[in-house]
Formats: structure tokens, sequence, C-alpha cells
């Protein structure tokens, strides 16, 4: 079982998704996990403790006093205790007072006296997760080094659709397995990685660009923040955002922008992932105005863009790790041998549009990995997922640096 001998510590907070405990607890016991829960004095309102009692197999903690009993629940105890304490759901309630270290009932006591990571999973009406002080308290609580679950996208409980539903309790239980199977090898690197598309402005309405959807570079970021690192992503507009909410992400547009991003970051991290698809070219004049339709044709002058990963490359230090992609059509080996010395990088991932479940915009991926010492590792069609922990491992194998 993945979660055999663990300790959980649910916290149960007053939303209508409160009956999704259930569920989780249920998911938790299954793998392995010992559960103890405590509710918000809300909670009681939308689920009974005698069910939750029930399904994780020990009493319920829900005030400091229990009068029938006269015994005291020791907030101290619970907090030191567990192994993860996840709040879930937590509602914009609980999470202010998170924010703002206010301890009024059991569950923020705990909170407080807890060693462990904490995970929380927000669930709320639409307009309040988009809120100006909701999204200020996740940042904030997210900066104490809490682990942010996002609300899931949905039909809400108002009759709305839109995000604000608790993430789904098998996704969540994902979210925890990684969450103890990581192994830390990247605990205390700085990782800088760029993903997605740029686009080169045509006109104001119009520009050039590439099919990348930032789905590799997604996982390869979510990877590193589940082996410990610090990560920062530089991501091309309309790419895909990493999951783990301890992402520093910085939007841009153009090759310059990612350039620009890029380089304020470089000198201070310890590995560089170039895995965005920069547009190698880019109009050399935007048209101030959208440009009217006229004539049987159009010609737009291009100017070179510039090589992010090789302007970086000659500036890297020598305890840089730098990683690059290159996808091809033709002479694929030749081609990514030569980028891997041009661009002074440790290691080129390979990706060949030829192989089927390969390339742009799919959930897999099948690469090859080069190493500046001329060993390569071949993978099979796999998750993109499981290909970025294929080159996280290819990165410790490189020598010294890690």
């Amino acid at each position: 079982m993945n979660l055999k001998g663990k300790k959980i510590l649910l916290g149960v907070t007053g939303s209508i998704a409160a009956y999704k405990a259930a569920h989780l607890t249920r998911l938790f016991i299954k793998e392995g996990a010992e559960v103890q829960i405590i509710m918000s004095t809300s909670a009681l309102d939308f689920i009974t403790p005698l069910t939750l009692a029930t399904l994780s197999k020990n009493p319920v903690h829900h005030d400091f006093f229990e009068p029938k009993t006269g015994t005291w629940t020791n907030h101290v105890d619970l907090g030191l205790w567990a192994d993860l304490f996840l709040i879930a759901p937590i509602s914009a309630n609980t999470l202010g007072k998170l924010a703002n270290g206010i301890c009024d009932n059991l569950l923020l006591a705990t909170y407080l006296s807890a060693r462990c990571p904490v995970m929380i999973a927000p669930a709320m009406d639409l307009d309040m997760y988009q809120h100006p002080s909701v999204r200020n308290n996740l940042s904030k609580v997210a900066s104490f080094g809490n682990i942010i679950l996002d609300a899931e996208s949905g039909e809400l409980a108002s009759g709305l659709s839109g995000q604000g539903r608790l993430m789904e309790p098998e996704n969540i239980l994902d979210f925890v397995i990684k969450h103890f199977n990581s192994d830390q090898s990247f605990a205390g690197k700085k990782v800088l990685i760029t993903s997605g598309p740029t686009q080169e402005a045509i006109d104001p309405v119009r520009f050039i660009s590439n099919h990348s959807s930032g789905k590799m570079g997604a996982a390869i970021a979510d990877a590193f923040a589940f082996s410990g690192a610090e990560v920062h992503v530089v991501l091309g507009q309309g790419a895909k955002k990493p999951k783990h909410h301890g992402i520093k992400i910085y939007p841009v547009k153009s090759a310059n922008e990612m350039y620009q991003a890029s380089a304020k970051l470089h000198k201070s991290m310890d590995i560089c992932v170039f895995a965005a698809a920069v547009a190698d070219y880019a109009p050399k004049e935007v048209a101030p105005e959208k440009i009217k339709k006229g004539g049987e044709g159009m010609t737009i002058e291009l100017a070179k863009s510039i090589d992010i990963a090789y302007t970086l490359g000659k500036e890297k230090q020598f305890h840089q790790i730098h990683v690059g992609f290159a996808l091809e059509t033709e002479n694929e080996v030749f081609h990514a041998k030569q980028k891997l010395e041009k661009k002074n990088f440790d290691l080129i991932v390979l990706n060949s549009m030829r192989e089927k479940g390969a390339g742009f915009q799919l959930d897999t991926n099948k690469v090859s990995l080069f190493f500046e010492d001329g060993s390569s590792i071949q993978s099979e069609v796999l998750p993109k997922e499981e290909i970025a922990k294929l080159i996280l491992q290819g990165i410790k194998k490189l020598p010294v640096k890690i």
C-alpha cells in the first residue's frame, strides 16, 4: 500500500464540500494510512462526526474539552502525531485565519502546533475564490511553506460553473502519495524552467507562434518541486501551468520577454531547463495598427530572435547545470548532439516528430537523453510525468554538480 504506516491528520471545515471528506478518508484508509480527523464547529452542520469516526476508525475531534467524558484534547499532541496535516475542504473563513495566525478553535490551534507538512484544499464559490483577499491569503499561506491544492473547475453548489470545486478526492490522494514518495533529491536547489510557446507580434491582433502546449515543461517543474527544489518557471502565453502551488510563475509572450525574465533569474540558479519552444524568427517591424487585408498576398520581413539557451549558455557558471530540448524531424541525433555542444548543455533531450505518441500537445512523449560524455538513455512512449522523472534521473547522473 502506498501510504502504509503514514499518519494523516485531516481537517474539515464548514463547506458544502465537507461530504467529500468521507470518501477521502476511505481512500486514505484503503491505502494503509492511519487517519485522525479534526472538524471545525461549522463543519458539524455539513457532515456528522459519527460518519467520519466510523470510516477513520478513530474518534473525531472538534473541541478542546469533551464534557461527556471529562477529557481534554491536546492540540500539541495531535500536531506532533501527524506526518501530514491536510485541511480539505478549507473555507475562505478558515483560510483567512490561517493567513493571519488567528487561533480560535481546535483545528487552528493544531495547525499552529504542527511540525509536519501542511496541505490545504480550498472549496468555495467562484467569485469568492477569485476575490483579491482570498488570492492574497492563498499566496500568504503558500509563502509559509504550505502546499496548496488548487480548486478545480466545474458545477458549483450555487448553480454557477467555474473554479471553486474541492479537488476531487482521487486527485488529492494522488498528491498525497506523490508527497510521501518523493525523494527530495533536489532539496535546496534553485531551478529555472522555460516552458510553452512564444508569441511574436505582427500587429496588435496577429502573431507568429507554434503548437507547444507547455505540458512537458509543467511536468518537469512539478517533478522538481515534489523533489524539494525551489522552482521558477518562465511561462509562455497559453501554456499549461504546473500543479504545484509553490512554483513561482513568470508569464511572458515574446522570445525577448522570455529572455529578459530568464536572464534576471539565471545567475542565482543551480539548474536551468530550457524546455520552451522559442520562435527562431520574429517580424522585424510590428505594425502599430491592424494590417488590413488587400492584394493577393503579403510579405513579412523576419529577423532572428535571440537564442535564449545559447546566450545564457555562454554565461553558465561552473556549478550550474543546463538542460536543453531538441525537437527534430530529420537527422535527429546529429542535430541534437550539435546543439548539446553549441549551447553548452550538460544534457539534451531529443523529441522526434516522427515518433507516434511524441511531440506537441500530447500527454505522452518518447525521448532520448544525450550527455556530454557521449552516453545516452532512450525511453519508451510514456506519460510526460514519467518522462519528467526520467529527465531528473538523468540530471542526477551528471558528475559532481548535484
